[in-house]
């Protein structure tokens, strides 16, 4: 596989700020991209193997997530969303990878289109486990084709992807689709606004000195209900 380094070898975010992009608690992005072990008197210990490409930071609250990184855990955060427990559907998320067969293969355009297909086979190879249930709670249907689940397909759709077949840019939840994307030659992957290309930061700065909304979306060139969807998402995260 040809690498391209700002996609998948440069860090770009801190846990916390590919948290915020993908939509999860911080504890939540953590056990993805460092693993975990959980321990409990009387039984053996829970592990977890990290899920998402982690690269050892330079120094305490250095970026240690590539972009790649942060479109693995989206695919992750959409198995989170539909409610079925990571425990439970990893070990068809390993056959899903492996099946898949190249390295990031969560970020991988194969995911989007062999990935329904591979996981309702391991579902149905195993429909009497609680593994093989998992699987098949991903995957419905359709006209005689294996597709994603609904809320798969959304967070799946959020992602456009590179001519080598991996993603390339992600339109971030939740906002609503397309107003903020996130993409690594842009802005250093900071999440800005499809529409005038500013960095969220920094017209939420400006509105919250005391610049008035339609200055605001004049000075950076974006609809008014785009940062106002932005100011939507913003008060429900600080509630």
């Amino acid at each position: 596989m040809l690498v391209d380094p700002i996609r998948m070898l440069n860090p770009l975010y801190t846990i916390a700020e590919a948290a915020r992009i993908v939509d999860v608690p911080v504890s939540t992005m953590t056990s993805w991209a460092r693993g975990y072990r959980r321990s409990s008197a009387g039984r053996p210990d829970v592990v977890g193997e990290p899920i998402v490409t982690w690269i050892e930071p330079k120094d305490r609250g250095w970026p240690s997530i590539p972009f790649i990184g942060a479109a693995e855990a989206l695919v992750v955060a959409a198995v989170r969303r539909r409610g079925v427990p990571l425990q439970r559907i990893r070990p068809a998320l390993e056959v899903l990878i492996r099946e898949i067969g190249v390295d990031h293969a969560l970020a991988s355009q194969r995911l989007y289109t062999d990935g329904a297909e591979i996981l309702y086979d391991y579902g149905h190879s195993r429909q009497d486990t609680e593994e093989g249930h998992a699987a098949m709670e991903l995957v419905v249907v359709r006209s005689g084709q294996r597709v994603f689940e609904q809320v798969i397909s959304s967070y799946l759709n959020r992602i456009d992807y590179g001519t080598d077949g991996f993603a390339e840019l992600i339109r971030v939840p939740p906002y609503l689709d397309g107003v903020v994307v996130v993409d690594p030659r842009r802005s250093s992957g900071a999440p800005i606004f499809s529409r005038g290309g500013a960095r969220v930061e920094d017209a939420l700065a400006l509105f919250q000195a005391g610049e008035a909304l339609d200055s605001v979306c004049l000075e950076f060139g974006m609809p008014v209900e785009h940062l106002l969807d932005v100011l939507r998402v913003t008060s429900c995260r600080a509630a």
